[in-house]
């Protein structure tokens, strides 16, 4: 598929999954490959803690939008900022003329209050500011990005969160908080706005967890589902099969005491870990129909913007690799 029309199949996509399997790096190669492709992303971090700018050597990102990297040389410009309900609510209250009661709210502790009191709000005040984006988006005003990319919380977490509006909806009859409920859901339930990319590692449990989220979202909130982002595959390695003293004499080498040994073990260890990765990827692909970006294990603790180029080549090669919908849709 085209990458540029791929990124904007939906004006926002939602990147989830379970904690630990790297939807943060995720989202930042997302937006790196179609920065690639000449779009400028925005990034939305929700809980505030990731390491996503440190993957741009930027500093810690805050409410106000920054530019995490810059545009040229075909590439789009990468913008970024959190999005926090306090933040949210106090830029709704200020922008309709209440910068006096928002700073009331503040030191009040009042919007906590009303967070314990009516659970949802929190997250209905979040997707409320995207939805405002979106909007803005969808008109052409001026200085919207092209994609929206939020890093949403984890998988337990992100459903309660997509759920909240359909929550609502059903709680409250009349009023603001009912007419903010049913843009959100709006949103959520239109493909042309809103789908949810759900990421993986190529493990058992993980990948249980995402088949279940995906049924969840689908029944449950009606959000259309985007491809699902295999992470962390070890990437094959030619001679893993070889015997280690041929391979020495080959390359004019050799072996002390034991190595042969040890080479071959890792060698078997690798063989082993890349045979349940991919059982794990087959039996994904049974479960759950949709197509899959993958995306290599890098051995490195933190990733830097060398790295995060690797993964940004994986995802435009999973794209080129993905079907055109047009063509997915005329197949017999």
């Amino acid at each position: 598929m085209d990458p540029e029309r791929f990124f904007t199949a939906s004006r926002v996509v939602i990147v989830a999954g379970k904690g630990g399997v790297g939807k943060t790096t995720v989202t930042a190669a997302l937006a790196r490959a179609a920065s690639r492709s000449g779009l400028t992303p925005l990034i939305v971090e929700l809980e505030g803690k990731s390491g996503m700018a440190s993957m741009f050597g930027r500093e810690p990102l805050d409410y106000t939008e920054v530019e995490l990297a810059g545009a040229g040389g075909g590439h789009g410009a990468i913008r970024a900022r959190t999005l926090t309900p306090d933040d949210a609510l106090l830029e709704y209250l200020q922008d309709t003329g209440l910068k006096r009661l928002s700073k009331r709210l503040v030191s009040s502790g009042v919007i906590d209050m009303v967070a314990t009191a009516i659970p949802g709000i929190r997250d209905i005040i979040v997707l409320g500011k995207v939805k405002q984006i979106e909007r803005a988006m969808a008109a052409g005003a001026d200085g919207s990005p092209d994609l929206v990319l939020i890093d949403a919380p984890a998988a337990g977490h992100a459903i309660t969160f997509l759920r909240s509006a359909r929550g609502l909806l059903d709680a409250v009859r009349v009023g603001p908080i009912r007419s903010q409920a049913t843009d959100v859901q709006e949103m959520l339930t239109e493909p042309a706005s809103a789908q949810v990319v759900l990421v993986t590692l190529p493990e058992e449990t993980p990948v249980n967890e995402l088949v279940e989220t995906a049924f969840s979202l689908e029944d449950e909130v009606g959000v259309s589902l985007g491809p699902v982002v295999v992470n962390g595959l070890y990437p094959d390695v030619a001679g893993l099969d070889a015997d280690p003293e041929e391979a020495a004499g080959a390359a004019g080498a050799s072996l002390r005491g034991g190595e042969a040994g040890e080479l071959e073990a890792a060698a078997a260890f690798r063989r082993h870990r890349i045979a349940l990765q991919e059982e794990q990827v087959e039996r994904l692909a049974e479960s759950l129909p949709l197509p899959q970006l993958r995306l290599p294990f890098l051995f490195t603790s933190e990733l830097d913007p060398t790295g995060l180029e690797r993964l940004a080549d994986a995802v435009l090669a999973g794209v080129g690799a993905t079907p055109d919908l047009d063509e997915a849709e005329a197949a017999p």
